[in-house]
């Protein structure tokens, strides 16, 4: 019979072993692409673009501040880089995912940046936070990986706006309310709300993840 969350609340608060730091980052990560790729293929039928991006996030558990929880989402931009982030880039012809970036918790991202000198093995994430304070984050990740067509939801709106107005001007136009001549309205051409139909758009799935 399977655990409820409080039974495991309870166990874990009782545990008194003293795990390897080292030993527990090596078995969180193992299983990481596997569920990038569930997350992949949940998206692949629903992105209707060559490359999109994936993110993991490592977040508290909302019953029991011992536990974290890993949770993976697609995105069809660059994210906003935030603490316990990892980003990567999934190619859709290849089938390739390739890493962006990895952020720490918090106090580590600021630990590193004021640090004048790191570790060489935390030389790249020493990098990234101080791109991150220094709010050069998205420009740090194009130049690391020398593509500049890489763009945030803000720059890709930007970007494309004439086109977005556009093609919702186009779809809209059948839909708008035209101008009524007062003298011309009469009281049978009114519609009793009780026979108005409503239209509902279709494009409200929610995503899975």
């Amino acid at each position: 019979m399977r655990k409820t969350a409080g039974e495991l609340a309870h166990e874990i608060s009782k545990d008194t072993t003293k795990y390897d730091m080292l030993e527990v980052g090596h078995a969180v990560c193992e299983d990481i692409p596997d569920e990038i790729y569930k997350c992949i293929d949940a998206h692949n039928p629903i992105f209707d673009m060559d490359e999109y991006y994936v993110v993991m996030l490592i977040v508290k558990d909302s019953l029991n501040d011992k536990l974290w929880r890993r949770k993976f989402y697609a995105y069809p931009f660059m994210p906003k880089p935030r603490p316990n982030q990892s980003v990567f880039l999934y190619n859709k012809p290849l089938d390739r995912i390739k890493r962006l970036w990895v952020l720490p918790n918090a106090a580590a991202m600021s630990m590193l940046s004021e640090l004048v000198v790191v570790d060489p093995n935390y030389y790249t994430m020493k990098k990234w936070s101080d791109a991150f304070f220094e709010k050069k984050f998205w420009e740090t990740i194009r130049e690391e990986q020398n593509r500049k067509d890489l763009l945030s939801e803000d720059e890709a709106l930007s970007i494309n706006w004439d086109k977005l107005v556009k093609a919702r001007e186009e779809n809209i136009t059948s839909l708008r309310a035209q101008s009524t001549n007062e003298t011309q309205v009469h009281a049978n051409e009114f519609i009793d709300a009780r026979n108005a139909i409503t239209l509902q758009e279709s494009n409200n799935n929610s995503r899975n993840t």
